[in-house]
This record gives structure tokens, sequence and C-alpha cells, in this order.
């Protein structure tokens, strides 16, 4: 049997009482029904929580969590039209880590679902030599449809997230397979410009 994927789950909120502990638990549910392994990496572990003051070593222990990773997928909720800061700070501390890796982004918030600040974030996982998935899952008021063990209440809106997240499964499944055997023909380095 084939090894799975491991695809790195980055939380976004370092608030108390986040709801994006909700939200990233369903993601990893739906993420291991479709043959991945998972590895969760959250900003507010007593761990990696010193990233956000440039401790080399949290970053470093961030390093080694994202290391040998498939890919990832971006659980973020929306600060003010954009992503958390801590979330940038997280992402901004390493840059080897994301070279040529899919990135996933799943969204929530108000009106919005979050989508203003998944579209940021295109922007800066770009400048990272990443591809970020085009398609992407976001939810409205994700307060009033998850419970706190990240079960969506409502069987309809259950049903569309699922469906949602089987699209968004099998595009990270082809770039992640793509990029590896791209990877493995010709290591990418962007510093290289030969």
């Amino acid at each position: 049997m084939a090894e799975r994927k491991c695809i790195g789950v980055i939380l976004g909120s370092i608030r108390e009482g986040r709801i994006n502990d909700r939200v990233a638990f369903w993601v990893i549910r739906q993420l291991e029904h479709h043959g991945f392994a998972t590895r969760t990496i959250d900003p507010a572990d007593p761990g990696l929580l010193p990233v956000q003051t440039g401790d080399p070593a949290a970053i470093q222990r961030l390093r080694d969590r994202m290391a040998d990773l498939d890919g990832f997928v971006i659980v973020t909720p929306e600060y003010n039209h954009a992503e958390p800061g801590p979330l940038k700070t997280l992402i901004d501390s390493v840059t080897a880590e994301w070279w040529a890796r899919p990135v996933g982004l799943i969204g929530y918030g108000g009106i919005s679902g979050g989508l203003r600040a998944l579209e940021a974030l295109r922007i800066i996982l770009a400048e990272l030599h990443t591809v970020a998935l085009r398609d992407t899952v976001s939810f409205t008021s994700p307060w009033r449809k998850f419970d706190e063990l990240g079960h969506i209440t409502d069987a309809n809106d259950a049903a569309a997230a699922e469906a949602a997240m089987a699209v968004f499964a099998h595009r990270l499944d082809w770039w992640a397979d793509a990029l590896a055997h791209a990877r493995h023909a010709k290591p990418y380095d962007p510093r290289d410009d030969g």
C-alpha cells in the first residue's frame, strides 16, 4: 500500500475561545477521510508561539514541523479584510519549507466567509513559490454551524461543505503528486537563475 501524503494543517488564529479549532477539526477529519495523513501546525502551540517574536528555537521547531510535508492547508478567519497577524508572521518565518508545495485555503468569517483573507494570502503564497489551489472552502458565521467537536450541525450545510471538500481534496492530491514528481526530477530553488 502506498504511503499516504501528509498535509500540514495550519491554523490562523491564536485568540482565546477561537472558532478555529472547530473548523480545523472538521478539515482534518475530511482530509483523513480523503486519504491524507495530517500534521497540525498551530501558532498558539506554546512551542510555536515564540515564532511571533522571532525566537530562533521556535522557528526551528516550526521548520521541523513543516519538514517533509507534501502540502499545506491553511484554516483561517478573516480579521479586518485580511489574514490574522500571527498567521502572517508564521508564514513569513520560513521560506524553503514552502517552495513548490501546494497550499489549500479554507476560510471562515462573517458574511464574506473569510474570502478576503484567502485572496490576500494568495499574493503572499505566490511570493513564497507555492501553488495555491484555485478551489477553496469557506464558511459564513461558523459559530452557528459547528458544534464544539467540529461537526456541522445542519445536514444540508454538511452535505454542501463535504461536496466542496471532495473537489478541494481531489485538487490537493493532484498538485501534491505533480509537485512531488517535479521536485524529485529537479529540486526547486528559486535562487537558482540557471
